[in-house]
């Protein structure tokens, strides 16, 4: 049952049991307290920069410099290595994936969903982004970890986080400033913590480490009444500096925020939004109210430059649309999990199910002279073709996309792969830090290489089924059967891939071909020229051309009819699992009348 929130007053209500884990990002354990912030190294306060790539060209005449206590060493982590440590994301819908990461990993812990929105700033009504969701949350401990550097819990070989730097990264690379909410049940005791990193604050406090005011409280069933579990003063002092720094003025206000979290959830407030070189905001929220977007695309939009089927695909949207990335952002999702993005649910895509012709390639990596397991490839026209120029491989690890529509036909021979696109889960090669791209290894050269062969090989044999027409170095019977094809493009596969002949081909598709009998075709009757066997041959295989591209016309045909009521039984699914949500939202809150206050987005 949720209890009711009754926010303790400052001096009276604060029980302080135990002391608080370290608030100082480095390897001093010591808590935030008036002499501490006092004892630290000044720098130049300078006005923050509002854009993100120029925020760190400040001179603050210091570095991180190492020192003792009690015969130790530690590194003290300078306020600047945030600004520095985030540009590794040139990509600001690249650091909320990043986010929404950790959602996803909380999966496993039973999140259900997860929310990105707009916010307001209440102290100056500015624009923020909320990423939510409804995991486990985080004790004061786990709080700790995330916003340090280095630490990671996750130890599920399904994970997607796992260095441990993610939401440092991701969340200052989006603004110079966030407060996170999250609460749990540890040990069957309901806590909850509220922890904020803030550039702001450091820059302009003048402080040489990274310092990260957090508190924590119990609640407790005797009283029914949310307590401090740190310290008192340690307890006002990061109060009172989250109250200066964060967007809310009261204790009040602040703890109000877990009204919609429930018993368990973590809840994330990036505030002070970068702005572009254009002096505008990078996140834009008032293009399209279901939709965030980057400012200078979502410009572009309105002039009416996008027009060609190209242009409007998901392809090239998805740099520019939040909702279009989002879509593809993971190749499995389960069925009781959504994302909710400005109140509409974000409908998942899976390319594979867009191609024409599909053909599925078994392709075993080699490290050494040993395989590093097996990847099924699969590649096909895009449904579009051949109106669109788009090409490339959709590349996942671990079920995220790393790479959307690489490209890997380059040069003169990119024609060659016009319209032909690829999906495969990659989880042999290892992901750069920031997920945008692979670490350039040897075997990530030779899957590079291995996708090029498959996409120009599919292309040689394919391209005449979508009226492209074929050159004498790459013809293929372009009114040949669909089963012929795949057959027939098989034989050009790597040395593991059997040839087979053509007659045994022809067989296997079930095709009746009555040709002559081979024995009076080497040993032709004494009145028989060769110019007369080859008219015989030439007329079988005009009659066997015409007949096959009937059975063509007719398999078109009925893969029109499919392809229809495919559509329409997707359309009736999408209609039922929007049903099916609704109905597990109301039942939620039939179960829990007292949440009634709760805001749910439908």
């Amino acid at each position: 049952m949720q209890p009711e929130f009754q926010a303790p007053s400052r001096m009276q209500d604060i029980e302080s049991t135990r002391h608080s884990g370290a608030t100082v990002l480095d390897k001093e354990p010591s808590p935030i307290d008036a002499s501490s912030l006092e004892s630290m190294s000044p720098i130049c306060p300078a006005p923050l920069c509002r854009q993100f790539w120029r925020a760190g060209n400040y001179d603050s005449g210091l570095i991180s410099k190492s020192s003792s206590k009690n015969g130790a060493s530690f590194l003290r982590i300078h306020p600047k290595f945030l600004h520095s440590n985030a540009t590794s994301h040139k990509w600001a819908f690249g650091a909320i994936a990043e986010l929404l990461d950790n959602a996803i990993d909380e999966i496993q812990n039973g999140a259900t969903h997860a929310i990105v929105d707009k916010t307001l700033n209440p102290k100056d009504g500015t624009s923020a982004l909320l990423i939510q969701d409804n995991g486990g949350g985080m004790d004061q401990e786990a709080m700790h970890c995330c916003l340090s550097f280095g630490f990671s819990d996750k130890k599920s070989e399904s994970a997607i986080g796992q260095y441990g730097n993610g939401f440092k990264t991701s969340s200052m690379r989006l603004g110079a400033d966030v407060v996170v909410f999250s609460r749990c049940m540890k040990n069957r005791k309901l806590m909850q913590s509220v922890g904020l990193l803030s550039f702001t604050f450091l820059t302009r406090a003048g402080l040489d480490r990274i310092v990260v005011p957090m508190i924590e409280y119990e609640f407790r069933s005797t009283t029914r009444k949310w307590t401090s579990i740190c310290r008192e003063q340690h307890f006002v002092n990061n109060l009172s500096l989250l109250l200066q720094w964060s967007p809310f003025s009261t204790e009040e206000e602040l703890l109000k925020q877990f009204d919609d979290i429930g018993d368990h959830g973590t809840k994330i407030i990036i505030y002070n939004l970068w702005l572009n070189d254009e002096g505008q905001m990078e996140l834009n929220f008032q293009s399209d109210p279901e939709d965030i977007r980057i400012s200078c695309d979502a410009e572009s939009d309105k002039s009416g430059s996008l027009t060609s089927v190209s242009d409007l695909h998901l392809a090239n949207t998805l740099r520019c649309s939040l909702r279009a990335y989002l879509s593809i952002l993971y190749l499995r999702i389960p069925e009781n999990f959504c994302i909710w993005l400005r109140g509409q649910i974000v409908e998942y895509h899976n390319i594979a199910n867009d191609l024409k012709y599909p053909e599925f390639i078994l392709y075993k990596p080699q490290n050494g002279g040993c395989e590093e397991g097996s990847v099924i490839t699969s590649i096909g026209f895009l449904k579009e073709a051949p109106l669109v120029n788009i090409h490339g491989f959709n590349v996942y690890h671990k079920n995220r996309l790393i790479l959307p529509f690489w490209h890997v036909v380059v040069g003169s021979s990119v024609n060659r792969s016009r319209g032909v696109v690829g999906v495969l889960e990659a989880n042999f090669i290892k992901p750069t830090h920031n997920k945008q791209d692979f670490e350039k290894t040897p075997l990530f050269q030779k899957l590079e290489n291995r996708l090029k062969e498959m996409t120009l090989e599919y292309w040689d044999y394919h391209c005449g089924l979508i009226g492209y027409h074929t050159t004498k170095r790459h013809h293929a019977p372009s009114q040949d059967s669909l089963e012929s094809r795949k057959k027939h493009a098989s034989t050009k596969r790597k040395d593991y891939d059997r040839q087979i002949e053509p007659e045994i081909l022809k067989q296997k598709a079930g095709l009746r071909v009555n040709l002559p009998d081979p024995e009076s075709i080497q040993n032709p009757p004494a009145t028989t020229t060769a110019s007369d066997l080859e008219d015989q041959e030439m007329v079988l295989l005009l009659r066997e051309n015409k007949r096959l591209h009937a059975r063509c016309l007719e398999n078109e045909k009925k893969e029109e009819e499919y392809n229809a009521k495919v559509t329409s039984l997707r359309k009736q699914l999408k209609e039922a699992q929007r049903e099916y949500r609704r109905l597990l939202v109301q039942s939620g809150l039939l179960e829990n009348p007292k949440r009634e206050n709760t805001i749910i987005i439908l």
